[in-house]
């Protein structure tokens, strides 16, 4: 029987990118799920993996959607389900694992930070041994968008940290992970992004995408290392 993943949308532009890329590539089946339209959340468990993408909700919102969101991700870590969240994904997994999630001192946008400084992360010794992270360089950069931030539980691991946000990756038991910054983007993801989110639209559109395109190749291969990598912790790839 053919292995299949559960994607969650939390608002209909932020997609999957390089993730559909890759499932593309070698034949794996998905379900996606736009909370935003209206998408009604299946029973986890008839899925191989869950993958949660970002969005502009906080965790902390009282609305329907998100406690069921929460509700959903609880249910398939006590499972052991191999799960993978993306920014409000990370937030997500983590709120369900008993952890918190509050405002980050600073607000994190685009590719560099209000210093001129390009946002990287960089692998704890956790981090270094994980399978997640399995032939990867110890430092990479990311494209954030966010402002918030999770405090973690002494049961999940900091996998990867940050300047201005340290919790970066988080593994939450066994196959359960969360990245707070962005690896999945495509150029017409980047395009369709600066055109709706409000923050993205307070910046140069030439800038990010002239930024986007001198680390296209490097952040590209990030991008499908970290997919790849989880598609085989979780036994599909």
């Amino acid at each position: 029987m053919s292995k299949k993943i559960l994607i969650i949308k939390n608002i209909t532009h932020e997609g999957p990118g390089l993730l559909d890329t890759t499932l593309e590539r070698f034949a794996i089946d998905s379900h996606t799920v736009d909370l935003s339209g209206g998408g009604i959340l299946p029973d986890p468990l008839h899925y191989d993996a869950l993958v949660i993408l970002g969005g502009p909700q906080s965790v902390n919102d009282k609305t329907e959607s998100i406690q069921r969101e929460i509700e959903l991700a609880s249910k398939a870590m006590e499972a052991g389900l191999p799960c993978l969240g993306i920014c409000l994904g990370l937030q997500v997994l983590v709120k369900a694992g008993g952890g918190s999630v509050m405002a980050n001192p600073l607000k994190e946008t685009g590719f560099f930070d209000h210093e001129g400084e390009p946002y990287v992360v960089d692998l704890t010794e956790s981090g270094k041994e994980d399978p997640l992270f399995r032939n990867m360089s110890d430092t990479f950069r990311v494209f954030q968008l966010h402002g918030e931030t999770v405090e973690i539980t002494d049961t999940m691991q900091l996998l990867a940290e940050g300047v201005h946000c340290r919790n970066q990756a988080i593994r939450i038991g066994k196959n359960a992970y969360g990245l707070q910054c962005h690896f999945e983007l495509t150029p017409e993801m980047l395009t369709n992004w600066i055109r709706i989110d409000r923050d993205l639209q307070m910046m140069c559109e030439g800038d990010l995408t002239m930024q986007f395109n001198a680390i296209q190749k490097e952040y590209t291969n990030t991008g499908l290392s970290l997919i790849n990598n989880f598609l085989r912790i979780a036994g599909i790839a």
